[in-house]
């Protein structure tokens, strides 16, 4: 099976074990503990929605076709003989940067700038969200092995620094986006700077990094789609039974993990 094939197949089984997992979240509204106050939250903000897949869609589309397609494939080429050339300074912040966001989603709660959750709730959906990211990083780069630009190793696509940080940018995002918009895409600059320095310090190509930023969107609105079932499972308030689905890599081969609770 080819590479472009093996993302593929793999994209396709994430998505159905998503949408079965997401599927189980039936009820009309939940109950969340907000800040200080327990107050009913309309579902549909946790809904699922096919325009937030869009721009991860296009990223990952790009990244994916960047392995193939001549002219994109030459863009990754360029681009890392210019850094070459240039021999810009190698800096290590893009190993901190990758965090920002999320971090700063904290630090801001605990400087009384309150975001769409309280402690517990939002470290639920960030936890999850890294879960997806890393599975979903970690499965791609076992099964494509796309040789690094600097040849150390056959794990670079997609980056996976860049996945963090942009994970935690749209759950900075998500968490300030209704209460204070221009603070809500602050934590986007950290995550650009983490993805041009993965490039920039030759451990990604391009098409890696605009892979990686799609993956990482793509997990934290899944995180936020799967929120209410796994908010009802922890919470002991479970309709029949909750089951969390999700593909993995392991010994040269994809499989399916799945735990049931009832």
């Amino acid at each position: 099976m080819t590479r472009i094939g093996k993302i593929t197949l793999f994209i396709l089984i994430f998505s159905t074990l998503i949408n079965i997992a997401f599927a189980q979240n039936s009820a009309d509204t939940i109950l969340i503990k907000k800040q200080k106050n327990t107050e009913r939250i309309n579902y549909k903000d946790y809904t699922f929605s096919y325009k937030k897949l869009i721009v991860p869609a296009i990223f990952i589309s790009y990244g994916v076709a960047s392995m193939e397609i001549k002219g994109l494939k030459q863009l990754n080429f360029s681009t890392r003989n210019e850094i070459i050339e240039d021999k810009p300074s190698r800096l290590n912040w893009d190993n901190y940067t990758q965090y920002a966001p999320a971090l700063m989603v904290y630090g801001l709660n605990a400087a009384g700038i309150k975001g769409k959750h309280c402690f517990k709730d939002r470290t639920i959906i960030y936890a999850t969200s890294q879960l997806i990211s890393t599975t979903i990083v970690t499965t791609l780069k076992n099964l494509v092995k796309e040789e690094r630009p600097d040849q150390t190793n056959n794990l670079s696509f997609p980056s996976g620094h860049t996945a963090t940080a942009f994970s935690s940018a749209q759950f900075m995002f998500r968490e300030y986006k209704d209460t204070n918009f221009g603070l809500s895409i602050s934590g986007y600059s950290f995550a650009l700077f983490t993805g041009i320095y993965r490039t920039i310090n030759n451990k990604h190509w391009v098409g890696d990094v605009v892979a990686g930023a799609g993956f990482g969107i793509l997990s934290t609105e899944s995180a936020y789609w799967l929120y209410p079932g796994i908010n009802r499972m922890l919470s002991g308030k479970r309709k029949n039974s909750t089951t969390i689905v999700m593909p993995f890599y392991q010994n040269k081969g994809i499989g399916i993990g799945l735990v049931s609770y009832f």
